[in-house]
Parts: structure tokens; sequence; C-alpha cells
């Protein structure tokens, strides 16, 4: 669902996908490759929301803010299942675990990992590549090349999503039975948990 606020439209790139159950309210830009999930809440009406090219917001995310504030989602952010960043700006290629809290006026440094169900209290920030757990976070160590380099794999199939949503996905009835006319086999992703495999 796309709304208004007092005049203010979201702003979507032809290029983004955001799923028909995600609801975007107001002053919400979306840029080129970003993928918004079913069940997020965008609410740009007392704020602004900016998701640069290839950030994503998965499922059930909730963004907001107090008035006056830009919530920041530089490029290649990465906000996982039932997050809430409430205020805060998320540096390029970080990522956000599930459930994790990220309250006004944090900043999050870029290439930052932070851990499932963390809570970053207000006005915290957070230097460049760090690890960041528990509630109240604190950091407990520094972003390796290697983990960094799986984070961005993670986040470049959410690059590539929006384009596959926009091309085969369709709300259908569902079949009465498991049948021939629904294919078995999932596409084969080239991931490290399949380079993992041969070893």
């Amino acid at each position: 669902m796309i709304q208004s606020f007092k005049g203010m439209v979201p702003v979507i790139h032809p290029e983004a996908f955001v799923h028909p159950q995600a609801t975007v309210i107001g002053h919400v830009t979306i840029g080129k490759d970003c993928y918004v999930g079913a069940g997020a809440v965008l609410r740009g009406d007392w704020g602004r929301i900016i998701m640069e090219t290839g950030s994503n917001v998965q499922e059930n995310v909730v963004v907001h803010m107090f008035p006056g504030t830009t919530v920041h989602l530089a490029e290649g952010a990465h906000v996982g299942h039932g997050a809430i960043i409430h205020g805060a700006k998320l540096g390029a290629q970080c990522m956000i675990g599930m459930n994790a809290v990220v309250m006004d006026d944090v900043e999050v440094g870029e290439g930052c990992i932070v851990g499932a169900l963390a809570f970053l209290k207000a006005n915290s920030t957070w230097p460049a590549r760090r690890i960041i757990v528990g509630n109240p976070a604190k950091e407990i160590g520094e972003v390796s090349d290697a983990m960094l380099e799986h984070k961005q794999e993670g986040t470049a199939l959410y690059q590539a999503l929006p384009a596959d949503c926009h091309d085969s996905l369709k709300e259908v009835p569902p079949l009465k039975q498991a049948s021939g006319e629904r294919p078995e086999q999932f596409p084969v992703f080239e991931t490290w948990q399949q380079r993992r495999k041969r070893f």
C-alpha cells in the first residue's frame, strides 16, 4: 500500500520492488534495486526516509522517526526480518540482524554487522566495520574482509530479487494438492553455502 501524507507522495524507483502488503507512507524515497518485503512499514509522515540503491528492508520491518528526522539507509544497507529502525542512519553495506532495534539518532558505520535482537540505544555512534551485539548493544570485534564479503553476497541476492519479483511474482489461487503443475526444484544460487558443500 502506497499512501501520500499531507501531499507528500512516496518516490519509488521503477527497478525497486515494494511488496503489495508493505505500507509506504509520505516522504519516502526508495532507490534502484531496493527491496521492501511484505508487512514492512515505512512511515515518512513526521520525517524523511531515504533508501539508497540496493538497500533492503525485509518482512515486518518498521521504519519511523521523531518529527523532523531523516532515516537514511545508505547503499547496500541490509535490514533483517522484524527489525525496528527509529530515526537512525545506517551506513553503506551494514547489516541489521533480525528483530534488532536501532533507536533515535543512532549512527551505524559502514560495513557494521548488528546481531539479531540487539538494542542500540539512542544517540549512540558505531564506527565502521564493527560487530555489535546484545541488549544493551556492545561492540565485540571487527568485521573481517571475509565477513563483509559474505554480507555483500547475501545483499546481492536481495538486490537481484526486485527484478525477479517484477518478472514472476503474482497472486494465484492455491493448488488443491502438490502435482506436476508446480516445479519442485528451487533455482541454484552460487552462494557460500553451496561452495562449502563442495569441501
